[in-house]
């Protein structure tokens, strides 16, 4: 197996082991953080280290870090990357946000069993879920926030994301993006970072969890990113 999908691979279940890390820690029961109080600060640096870790884990088997389809695939469209590259990295980033967010449940355990659905034991501390139930403007969300996240990305000086201080770089981006965009949707802006937590989520048979796993939205987290990064790619390609 190539060892840059391998990276992604890496990257991307580490970035989604931390991710569901601050989501679990958060809303389940008598968790420290829950106990003390968390507010969206929390939550928006948490995902920036997430993906800041991710990202050099994906550098240190030679990948570019990537870990999220919408960047790979809008990558393909723009001719920055070959398409014979894409489907074994969405598979690998796919499976590791699966394995990611069942390390981070499995960890939890005692607290899935302590909290009820009524008590935040549901689908959105691993995936996300809009304010507003709109699903036109929740798409609309994910393609702006996806949009500012990529082009903001391409215009970063150098095009190794892995390496040197671009991950730190790229913590305070998705912070920045928390901040400004991300309380809508949740800013998903990573299919790989919804889709599969929210599989395993729906799959495992934790105690107490809400059934409801909310997969009529799952296609604004899906789709909408693939739009927002392909639109911001092909703009840059434009002027570039």
């Amino acid at each position: 197996m190539d060892k840059a999908v391998i990276g992604e691979f890496i990257g991307t279940m580490v970035l989604t082991l931390f991710g569901s890390g601050v989501g679990c820690s958060i809303n389940l029961k008598k968790t420290l953080a829950k106990t003390v109080g968390s507010n969206w600060v929390l939550v928006a640096f948490g995902w920036g280290a997430a993906v800041m870790l991710g990202v050099y884990s994906a550098g240190f088997f030679g990948a570019p870090g990537h870990l999220n389809p919408a960047v790979t695939i809008s990558f393909a469209i723009g001719g920055i990357i070959d398409w014979g590259i894409v489907v074994p990295y969405i598979i690998a980033q796919m499976v590791g946000g699966f394995l990611g967010a069942l390390i981070t449940a499995i960890h939890f355990l005692p607290h899935f069993k302590e909290t009820g659905p009524e008590e935040g034991n549901s689908v959105g501390i691993f995936a996300t879920g809009p304010a507003i139930s709109d699903p036109l403007m929740n798409f609309v969300s994910e393609v702006i926030a996806t949009f500012a996240f990529v082009f903001t990305l391409l215009l970063l000086p150098g095009k190794d994301f892995a390496g040197g201080l671009q991950p730190i770089v790229l913590l305070f981006l998705l912070v920045a993006i928390s901040f400004s965009f991300g309380s809508t949707t949740g800013y998903a802006i990573n299919p790989a970072r919804d889709l599969a937590p929210r599989l395993m989520y729906t799959l495992i048979p934790l105690p107490n969890k809400n059934k409801d796993y909310n997969w009529s939205y799952a296609w604004v987290p899906l789709v909408g990113p693939i739009v927002g990064a392909t639109i911001a790619v092909l703009f840059v390609n434009a002027f570039s």
